[in-house]
């Protein structure tokens, strides 16, 4: 039987529908019912208030504003500068970058979103930059900042999930500029390599990356291959790396490699358009795909003297730096799943089936409560590790297992939000599909939930094992 998907004309030559090229109704026509993630939840600093009254023996509480995902008032645990910072940040997210990144439709022409297309809207750095956050986890010495703002590293996690609560790929362009690629060079470049560069990233005039990672060699990047042989006035190096975000743009490449006369990794400067250098998208990610993940070619790229690192000598010195981004890595997952969570208790008000609101619906009720205990537990870890880093009593167990548990609390999290959101879960116009996708690479890079309870496993017993048993001889038995 032949199935005919066209109709014909009095000719016999098949035509399209008249509507067949017109663009999608905007979500707001199309499903009014809800509102759009164009449109974010807002949340005041003190948005939970009842009103009470008594019925018999009972006390009832109606809430009079929108559900919080602050439900246990964190805020009072934070300081006025960090209060400050984070309705800063959360004023701009949602008036100004949410917006950019629901676009869809332009003088009746069909765009795609950002995240739909994999393309990265460079109109938001900027916005991004007047927020004077990049950079905050540096420690400011008085008279030399660098131009960086010297935030607590609380302040800066709160800040890092109030980007990730309205969009997660903004989150990771500025946790890899920041947290792994300022960072390193604030840590471990010279005094003339933090003056050089640390002012214009800090206010995001330029951008850097950071590049450890391989195809080989992910989980064990302490093996890479990529190597720097010494010349006369520099550095050769040879390689290849690969997810390496903002990669295809960045001015400032932050690249390890093995020093072919110690064997030992070193870092080096990198500057954009190097020759030699080439970056290129990865595409087809079903996360983050805002995120620009390269592939990066080192084809015998020079290096002068004065761009290598000098204070990364071993893999050792690397794990300052992945210490604090994976601090900072936990926080991205609280953020996203602020964001799930606020859009659910906005979407089940709003939705009506059976002629009441799904929020009515006992089940949906058990959900939310649900995803609103993760993130108060998620919440309070995460500023439990950051007191720990601030207080010099953090170890790389701490950090790995604040990590690996809360990206998998955010995973349910975000699983519970697209259940409850049905059809329209699977819809970036409505977040949720979006952050329940973008959570998945948060929970494999800055290493495994597996790598990371290794880490913590290997703190708490003493026992390393990262490496399988070797097979010394078969068993007799």
């Amino acid at each position: 039987m032949t199935v005919h998907s066209q109709i014909q004309d009095e000719t016999g030559r098949s035509v399209k529908p008249s509507y067949f090229n017109s663009p999608p109704l905007d979500v707001s026509v199309a499903f009014p019912q809800a509102t759009p993630a164009s449109t974010f939840p807002p949340l005041g600093m003190n948005s939970i208030h009842y009103s009470l009254f008594f019925c018999s023996a009972y006390v009832y509480a109606f809430e009079l504003v929108e559900n919080a995902s602050d439900y246990y008032q964190f805020d009072d645990l934070l300081s006025p500068e960090e209060q400050t910072l984070r309705k800063k940040v959360r004023e701009c997210m949602e008036k100004e970058v949410a917006p950019i990144m629901a676009e869809r439709a332009t003088n009746l022409q069909f765009f795609p979103q950002y995240w739909e297309k994999a393309e990265f809207p460079f109109q938001i750095v900027p916005k991004l930059g007047a927020l004077r956050i990049s950079g905050g986890t540096i420690k400011v010495i008085p008279m030399q900042g660098y131009g960086c703002p010297g935030l607590s590293l609380t302040g800066s996690a709160i800040a890092m999930a109030e980007i990730a609560r309205v969009d997660a790929s903004c989150s990771t362009f500025i946790l890899v500029h920041s947290s792994l690629a300022m960072l390193t060079i604030a840590l471990c470049g010279s005094e003339e390599q933090k003056h050089k560069y640390l002012p214009s990233l800090a206010q995001l005039r330029t951008v850097a990356c950071w590049a450890l990672t391989e195809p080989d060699y992910g989980s064990d990047a302490s093996s890479l291959k990529t190597t720097a042989t010494k010349v006369e006035g520099g550095w050769i190096l040879e390689g290849q790396k690969r997810w390496i975000g903002n990669s295809t743009f960045a001015d400032v490449l932050v690249i390890f490699a093995r020093n072919t006369t110690t064997n030992q990794i070193n870092g080096y400067l990198v500057k954009k358009d190097s020759p030699g250098l080439t970056a290129t998208k990865i595409p087809n990610k079903i996360g983050l795909r805002i995120v620009q993940n390269g592939d990066i070619l080192l084809k015998k790229v020079f290096v002068p003297d004065e761009d290598r690192l000098p204070g990364v000598n071993s893999f050792r010195d690397t794990s300052k730096v992945l210490a604090v981004s994976r601090v900072m890595v936990a926080w991205q997952p609280i953020g996203i799943s602020m964001g799930v969570y606020d859009m659910c208790a906005r979407y089940l008000k709003e939705r009506k089936q059976f002629g009441a609101p799904l929020a009515a619906f006992q089940i949906n009720q058990q959900k939310l409560a649900r995803m609103l205990g993760n993130i108060q537990a998620m919440t309070l870890v995460g500023w439990r590790l950051c007191k720990l880093y601030e207080e010099g009593k953090m170890t790389p167990g701490h950090a790995s297992l604040g990590k690996s548990w809360i990206t998998s609390m955010a995973r349910e999290t975000a699983a519970l939000g697209r259940e409850l959101l049905g059809g329209n879960g699977i819809l970036a116009d409505f977040l949720v599909a979006k952050a329940f996708c973008d959570l998945e690479p948060i929970y494999t890079y800055e290493g495994t939930y597996d790598i990371n309870s290794l880490v913590t496993g290997r703190e708490i017993t003493g026992f390393a094992s990262f490496k399988p048993a070797s097979v010394s001889q078969r068993s007799r038995l």
